[in-house]
């Protein structure tokens, strides 16, 4: 059951009224980023799963003020570039707190990691493995397992990971080559809606943790990626349920004594946190005989809505007045910019105020996560995403 309707559904009393009243200042469109969200939301996970290392995904936000907020916290980071790396040693992040989990990397890219400290690599291939033992000696190495990514909203499958015969292989090597086989990494999909997906990758982590402790290599840690829910218009388990879930899963294939354990949460973590402001900029019927008003407003798939191609991700939308008004009509929503390819709902149908304006505001909820960092630098020339941070 969907639960758009009202945004008392998505924000805490009176939070909608702050937005509101903040953007009534800003040029739009922008992205409002509450940082108290952003520390409940950390604090929510690291208290459900107590036993395990919370790696944030910068890729998700990488908003300074975020990353200071969670560093304050004690979370540690998952880092997928070099730029990423830069900007939290410029915000004071240590070294080792940083994973670097991108298993597509340059050889000067791991160098430059290594220079600066970080000693854990995620791989997938023996090409990377190579890499990391030339540029980065004596450093951990976490292997990631293939995944599929059924039951995503926003799946990661096919690009990423390799199946356990080359892992299996992988690991044999990395030892050859003086790399410390650290442990196995998957990812079951973003905004993942159904928690047996971890049962399966689990259960392959135990084969191959029991397989290559055949072949005299301990594995030590498992990286359960991200896959956490957000908040958005299809409702899905609290955070408790998929750690409770997740934890049974562990138990049940490696008892009591169960090896470390890291998450890569991005979208759990600041996707509920965000708000984007928008502006309708025209509203027009292509034909008299057509039943759907096109709304377009200034922020669509290049300025940072890029997840809702397939309508992937459906965002909680809401109006001014939405809350006070029952009269809603159904409406086709688009981007402002000259390429088709931006419109961000047209088979599934929002319903907006029937009265709504030329000039009136928009609010995009559970916006925090993949928005301005998928902001197009200048497509039509649009400057990226604006991204402000405030705590009520």
């Amino acid at each position: 059951m969907e639960k758009n309707g009202n945004p008392s559904n998505y924000l805490k009393p009176g939070e909608f009224e702050e937005i509101k009243k903040f953007a009534e200042t800003e040029k739009t469109p922008f992205l409002l980023i509450n940082l108290n969200t952003v520390e409940k939301k950390y604090e929510e996970l690291a208290r459900h799963l107590p036993y395990a290392r919370v790696y944030y995904a910068v890729k998700a936000n990488p908003e300074p003020e975020i990353i200071k907020t969670l560093n304050a916290k004690g979370a540690n980071f998952d880092v997928a570039t070099v730029f990423e790396i830069d900007e939290l040693l410029s915000i004071g992040v240590s070294p080792e707190k940083m994973s670097y989990g991108n298993t597509i990397k340059k050889e000067n890219d791991i160098a430059y990691a290594y220079e600066k400290g970080i000693r854990l690599f995620a791989t997938d291939s023996e090409s990377d493995l190579n890499k990391i033992a030339r540029q980065a000696p004596g450093s951990k190495v976490f292997f990631r397992l293939l995944s599929d990514g059924s039951g995503a909203d926003w799946p990661l499958s096919r690009k990423f990971g390799a199946h356990p015969d080359v892992i299996f292989g992988l690991a044999l090597k990395a030892k050859k080559l003086g790399l410390i086989p650290y442990g196995l990494s998957f990812h079951v999909g973003s905004q993942q809606r159904d928690i047996g997906q971890w049962d399966d990758a689990i259960a392959q982590c135990k084969y191959l943790f029991s397989s290559l402790e055949d072949a005299d290599i301990s594995l030590k840690m498992i990286n359960l990626g991200g896959g956490f829910p957000s908040d958005y218009i299809q409702p899905t388990n609290s955070i408790e349920v998929y750690a409770k879930e997740i934890t049974r899963f562990l138990k049940e294939d490696f008892g009591d004594n169960l090896p470390e354990i890291f998450v890569e949460p991005g979208r759990s973590i600041v996707g509920d946190a965000g708000t984007i402001v928008s502006e309708v900029v025209m509203i027009s019927r292509k034909s008299t005989a057509n039943h759907y008003n096109w709304i377009y407003l200034d922020i669509g798939k290049f300025g940072g809505l890029i997840e809702t191609i397939d309508e992937s991700i459906k965002y909680p939308i809401f109006t001014d007045n939405q809350r006070q008004k029952q009269d809603l009509i159904e409406v086709i929503l688009a981007g402002p910019t000259c390429d088709s390819m931006d419109i961000m709902y047209e088979n599934y149908r929002y319903q907006l105020d029937k009265d709504l304006k030329e000039g009136d505001r928009v609010y995009i909820l559970t916006a925090g996560a993949y928005t301005a960092s998928y902001s197009s630098i200048c497509f039509n020339g649009i400057p990226p995403l604006k991204v402000y941070t405030t705590r009520f």
